[in-house]
């Protein structure tokens, strides 16, 4: 198979991210690249970005995943939902499979680290832009292992969207109507406990309340 075309003319690049100091951080890497990527515009929160974006028509966003107010898998989505073609790349610390496939659920052309540097970053967007599905390597890898495991029915239910074995629990007893306090009785732990569970359930599953976890639960099938 031959590689992918290179593209003509510098990518042109929307940074997304709710800290001035990383938009700045990244432009300043990938300054030294300008023949190759430029930077077009810049969104601080994803708030703006919709306008921004649209304004600009970007080859590709680059978005931090976790933002205050709107995330950027929210962003991605909707950025997908006003354009299919739109390519948005996410840029995230949490070297965690869960947020790989929510990302690619929205969409995403591409989930990268943080910690990447410049000139990995100006070759993965160049794939990105040729179509290519671009992954931190090494987190690739596991979510590979990790999904042989789920077709191979090794993990309990709620495990593909990232859930602990105890945070499926609790979210199974939501399902079903339960308060906290009968989710804590349930499982026999203290109403406290339940709250924590519950804190990353709302952030793995990228809702802020019960009923979009149990919405989420529910349009996801994670129970049967």
């Amino acid at each position: 198979m031959s590689s992918p075309s290179p593209p003509k003319g510098p990518i042109r690049v929307v940074l997304v991210d709710d800290h001035e100091m990383v938009v700045a951080g990244l432009k300043a890497m990938l300054t030294p690249f300008r023949g190759r990527v430029r930077v077009v515009g810049e969104a601080i929160g994803a708030e703006g970005a919709v306008a921004v974006v649209e304004g600009l028509e970007p080859d590709i966003v680059l978005c931090d995943v976790r933002m205050q107010g709107t995330s950027g898998l929210d962003l991605c989505r909707t950025l997908r939902e006003r354009d299919a073609e739109r390519r948005v790349v996410l840029l995230s610390v949490y070297d965690d499979e869960q947020y790989l496939f929510q990302a690619l659920r929205a969409g995403a052309s591409g989930y990268l680290l943080k910690r990447i540097t410049g000139e990995e970053l100006v070759r993965q967007l160049e794939l990105a832009h040729t179509g290519v599905t671009v992954i931190d390597t090494a987190l690739a890898g596991r979510a590979v292992d990790t999904a042989a495991r789920l077709q191979s029915n090794e993990f309990w239910p709620g495990a593909r969207l990232g859930l602990t074995h105890r945070e499926s629990e609790v979210l199974a007893l939501m399902v079903t109507g339960l308060s906290n306090r009968g989710v804590a009785g349930r499982l026999v732990v203290s109403d406290e406990t339940v709250k924590s569970h519950l804190r990353a359930i709302y952030r793995k599953l990228g809702v802020k309340d019960r009923t979009g976890a149990v919405a989420t639960a529910l349009r996801e099938g994670i129970f049967r």
